[in-house]
């Protein structure tokens, strides 16, 4: 008889704490769930924010669009430039034109139609180059980059330093999307990524500038 009323003791006790656990388990999936859920929500509104500002810039060239430039005047040493790009990671240093002729990027590094230049307050300075092997390839090593890597433009008697926030790939369409924060004054270089129907975007973000 003592030992039924010990085994239902037993019994009684092990289903209140096997209850107390389960309501504990219960508490802790349903806390990570909502947790979970909140997070998510809140990196979908970043996101979703991100992309309002972006803008949209047309006609990026494609890497197979390329062709040897065979013109008797390529060598002329006159190109007219008015801008200087340097990425010292990549060791490249490379005048901008833009000459109809030589702001080409079967040519050149070409400054994008619609872009603003360095001067411009919030403005976005767009450049793209090609990434192959071949000898206008000024861009074949932009995938280096990372972010906090510096650019210099030389542009009107200024030095334009920019540091690299944001680079992410597209589809390579004919078109690319720019995101950037608009309040910024930014710098963006577009290429092809090796090997890949994608094209790198790299943003830049002005931090600094002076006489040179």
């Amino acid at each position: 008889m003592i030992k039924k009323e010990k085994n239902k003791k037993f019994k009684s006790q092990f289903l209140i704490v096997g209850s107390f656990l389960i309501i504990i388990g219960l508490y802790i999936i349903g806390y990570h769930i909502y947790s979970d859920y909140r997070l998510n929500s809140i990196e979908e509104n970043n996101i979703q924010e991100f992309f309002d500002e972006e803008q949209i810039i047309e006609d990026i060239p494609q890497e197979e669009e390329f062709v040897e430039v065979e013109n008797e005047n390529i060598n002329k040493t006159n190109y007219d430039y008015i801008a200087i790009l340097e990425i010292p990671k990549i060791n490249l240093k490379k005048g901008l034109s833009q000459d109809k002729y030589y702001n080409n990027v079967n040519r050149n590094i070409e400054i994008l139609k619609g872009s603003n230049m360095p001067n411009v307050s919030k403005g976005n300075f767009i450049l793209a180059g090609h990434s192959g092997s071949g000898r206008v390839a000024y861009f074949r090593n932009l995938d280096k980059l990372t972010i906090g890597d510096v650019s210099y433009i030389y542009y009107g008697g200024i030095k334009y330093t920019y540091k690299v926030n944001n680079i992410y790939d597209i589809e390579k369409t004919g078109t690319a999307t720019i995101t950037r924060d608009l309040n910024k004054t930014t710098l963006t270089m577009i290429t092809c990524r090796h090997n890949t129907n994608k094209q790198i975007v790299v943003i830049s973000e002005l931090i600094n500038q002076e006489n040179y």
